[in-house]
């Protein structure tokens, strides 16, 4: 998978140059490259900003260093562009797991109070747009919530994770979070691990869980039932 960001702090990407994904990388299953947006400007002061029409409060990106952008990044094979915003619809694993058969994806990270939409109306006619939000809250800008989504992407890639079956035993897969987990040793600080846990019997065990993957949901997020 390639996978591209814009944004003008790239350098909030090098965690990604660490761990499974730095190893996927460097092993081809990745290819992964930040752009700086301000290269896309012409002025002395390489501004990407201007005050918004109508009024209001704070700064807006502005079109053209986007539009130059995207000419570079995008190119003919209509990626997937990934705009992070906190007015986009949900990320959640099924749509990661959606993302992660797509072959290119380019996140444009938005700062201040977001992008001109008309970069957005824009890259619709090259690309397949998302706006995408990771919850209801609004951060400084884009470039963390693409680096939790490219994690999220990237490790459902066959050959990121080691183990492959440790993605189906995940909160999430099947609509509930994931049963609480136990290891050595057996006794710590006067909390046990659950008797069934010692017992052996795997069809049990696999009830239990299930059992404690439902009530893990119902006390931290009932919403997932309701669904």
């Amino acid at each position: 998978m390639k996978i591209d960001a814009i944004s003008i702090f790239p350098e909030f990407f090098d965690v990604l140059e660490i761990s499974l994904l730095g190893k996927a990388q460097e092993s081809g299953l990745i290819s992964f490259e930040a752009h700086n947006l301000r290269n896309f400007t012409h002025d002395r002061h390489k501004t990407v900003d201007d005050t918004p029409y109508g009024g209001g409060a704070g700064m807006l990106m502005k079109p053209e260093p986007w539009g130059e952008a995207f000419d570079q990044v995008i190119g003919k094979d209509r990626p997937v562009v990934i705009f992070t915003s906190p007015a986009g619809k949900p990320f959640n694993q099924e749509l990661a797991r959606e993302l992660s058969h797509r072959e290119h994806l380019v996140f444009a990270c938005g700062r201040y109070e977001g992008i001109d939409q008309r970069v957005v109306d824009y890259a619709g006619t090259v690309a397949e747009v998302h706006e995408i939000s990771i919850g209801d809250y609004v951060l400084n800008g884009g470039e963390v919530a693409a680096v939790a989504m490219i994690e999220a992407i990237a490790r459902l890639i066959p050959g990121v994770i080691g183990n492959n079956e440790s993605l189906a035993e995940e909160s999430h897969n099947e609509g509930l979070l994931e049963a609480p987990s136990y290891t050595k040793p057996q006794s710590w600080r006067g909390l046990e691990v659950p008797e069934m846990l010692l017992s052996g019997h795997h069809a049990e065990i696999e009830k239990w869980r299930k059992a404690q993957s439902l009530e893990r949901t119902k006390q931290n997020r009932p919403d997932l039932l309701d669904k």
